[in-house]
C-alpha cells in the first residue's frame, strides 16, 4: 500500500472534533451544567420561617382602654374621652352653647377626677370613628365606634371647630356616616362627647429618679 492511501485511511479513521459549547443546542445543555452552586446573600428558604419571626402587620384600628371610672383611654394619640355623651345625661339634643356648658359642668364637679374637659377638634373628633366598628345611638341606629363606649348615646358631636368669618356656625362630625359638616350654633339636633389631653409621663430609669437633684 502506498504512502498516501495510508495517510487517507488515518483521515477518515481520526475522529471528529467535538463542536464547541457555543454551536450546542441551549435546550440540550443541562441548566446547572458548567455552573457552581452559589448561596446567593440574603436567600432563605421561605418555608422555614419561624412564626415569631414573620412580621405582623400594622393594625389600622385604634386601640382604646375603659378605665373603669366612665372614662376610656386612647393611647395612640394620649387622649381620654368620657365613656357616655350629653344624651346619656340629657336625653335630648343640645346646641353648641349648651355644649360648652355641659363640658364646664364637667370640670366644675371634676367628672372622673379632671377640671380639663373640653370640646374636641375636627381631627380627634375622627379619631374615635372607623367602619369596623359598631355601637347603636339612642335610635337602635348603627354608630361606628367602639362597643367600649356607652351605648344609646348620639350620633354626632359638636367640635370646638367655628368657621371663619362666619362664627354662627360650628363643626360637627357624624358618627353614622363618618362626615363633617357646619351647623348652625343654635341647631338643638345634636350632642356632644367630653375629651381631654390625656398626659403620659415619659419613663426612665429607677437610677435616675434616685439620683435626680432637686432644688432647695
Amino acid at each position: 500500500m502506498s504512502d498516501e492511501e495510508n495517510l487517507d485511511e488515518i483521515a477518515e479513521e481520526k475522529p471528529e472534533p467535538e463542536s464547541k459549547q457555543d454551536d450546542a443546542d441551549p435546550d440540550d445543555l443541562d441548566d446547572d451544567e458548567g455552573f457552581e452552586d452559589v448561596e446567593w446573600i440574603g436567600e432563605k428558604d421561605w418555608d422555614d420561617i419561624d412564626e415569631d419571626e414573620a412580621e405582623e402587620p400594622l393594625s389600622v384600628l385604634q386601640e382604646f382602654v375603659d378605665n373603669g371610672d366612665g372614662t376610656i383611654s386612647d393611647p395612640r394619640n394620649n387622649l381620654m374621652w368620657a365613656k357616655s355623651d350629653s344624651f346619656s345625661e340629657f336625653g335630648y339634643g343640645i346646641n353648641w352653647y349648651e355644649a360648652n356648658d355641659y363640658i364646664e359642668t364637667l370640670n366644675e364637679k371634676k367628672f372622673a377626677g379632671y377640671d380639663d374637659w373640653r370640646l374636641c377638634s375636627r381631627e380627634e373628633s375622627k379619631a374615635i370613628f372607623s367602619f369596623v366598628k359598631s355601637n347603636t345611638d339612642h335610635q337602635g341606629a348603627e354608630i361606628h365606634i367602639d362597643p367600649l363606649f356607652t351605648t344609646g348615646g348620639g350620633y354626632n358631636t359638636w367640635t370646638y371647630e367655628e368657621k371663619p368669618d362666619y362664627h354662627q356656625y360650628a363643626e360637627k362630625f357624624n358618627y353614622i356616616t363618618g362626615n363633617e359638616h357646619w351647623e348652625n350654633k343654635d341647631n338643638e339636633y345634636s350632642h356632644v362627647r367630653a375629651i381631654r389631653d390625656e398626659k403620659v409621663d415619659a419613663w426612665e430609669p429607677e437610677w435616675r429618679k434616685n439620683t435626680r437633684k432637686f432644688e432647695t
